[in-house]
């Protein structure tokens, strides 16, 4: 389907629809979510997934050697959702993973366009799936890169998990929406996309953050004790930059950042805010954050 060259390695992105590439997707599941061998999609589920309308996408690398068969994948398919009492298509997307090794290169934001190309290709307007909000990585993939927006909080959307990086929380998440054919998704999906706006641009613009992290001596990073509520259409929510190794070293400051950003973002969504961009700020204490915008005037 395509090839591309990410930091000196080849990968030929393109369509998985044999069984025996197919184990190579439930093979890789098992790398990228360890210890959660009963939710592991089997080969005979996702076959049927890639022959019936959906679509399932594997990055091969092209290397003499390579570290592994299969450096990612991603898959969907349509389903239905009622809105306004009326029912519409649209595109499921509900698994990405990238093998440890093919890390940091930018695969995902590949495996993702190549699923947007084959959706548009379908005619369908947009594509949906959830993700953790407390983690950063995601965030900057799903919302400042692809171009996504979320207005939506779902409270245990799995229920209780079992595997390695979301056991001992809640399952909560953000649906994203990437709308396929919206100025906001076509301009993100330009080899160069438009420059994006940091922090002190939202700051200039009367946005506040409504819940600054605290530092600890130890070097967690703490949510404050309340948070302030927004003062115009634009605002800031903070999230831990590494949620993962802030659950490893203090689980119950994890669980304080999960109720009260929870807490956060059900209110703004029921005021109407939606997540728009996300901001993140490099550097030994980097730091993170969504930035709300009141009503739908802002997603281009």
């Amino acid at each position: 389907m395509r090839k591309i060259t990410l930091h000196g390695t080849t990968f030929e992105i393109r369509f998985i629809d044999t069984p025996q590439e197919m184990r190579l997707v439930e093979d890789l599941q098992d790398v990228v979510w360890p210890g959660s061998e009963r939710d592991i999609v089997p080969d005979h589920i996702l076959l049927p997934i890639a022959r019936s309308g959906g679509v399932v996408l594997g990055a091969f690398p092209l290397e003499e050697h390579p570290k592994a068969p299969l450096a990612g994948f991603v898959y969907g398919f349509p389903c239905m959702e009622q809105e306004d009492g009326e029912w519409h298509f649209q595109h499921c997307s509900h698994q990405m993973g990238v093998h440890p090794a093919y890390r940091g290169l930018g695969l995902s934001y590949w495996l993702k366009r190549a699923q947007w190309q084959w959706v548009r290709h379908q005619g369908l307007d947009r594509i949906v799936w959830t993700y953790d909000p407390l983690l950063s990585r995601n965030a900057h993939l799903n919302i400042r890169k692809l171009g996504g927006i979320c207005r939506t909080y779902y409270r245990e959307y799995y229920g209780p998990m079992r595997d390695g990086l979301n056991a001992g929380l809640p399952s909560d998440r953000f649906v994203l929406e990437l709308w396929v054919n919206s100025n906001r998704t076509l301009s993100r999906m330009r080899d160069e996309p438009p420059q994006a706006l940091d922090l002190a641009h939202y700051m200039s613009a009367g946005a506040i953050i409504l819940n600054p992290s605290g530092l600890r001596a130890d070097g967690v990073v703490e949510p404050p004790a309340t948070w302030r509520e927004p003062e115009g259409d634009l605002a800031l929510v903070e999230i831990p930059v590494d949620f993962l190794a802030l659950k490893a070293a203090d689980m119950e400051t994890a669980r304080r950042w999960r109720f009260q950003t929870r807490e956060i973002f059900e209110t703004l969504f029921a005021r109407g805010y939606i997540v728009t961009d996300f901001v993140h700020l490099p550097g030994k204490h980097g730091r993170s954050f969504y930035v709300l915008s009141h009503g739908e005037a802002t997603l281009g």
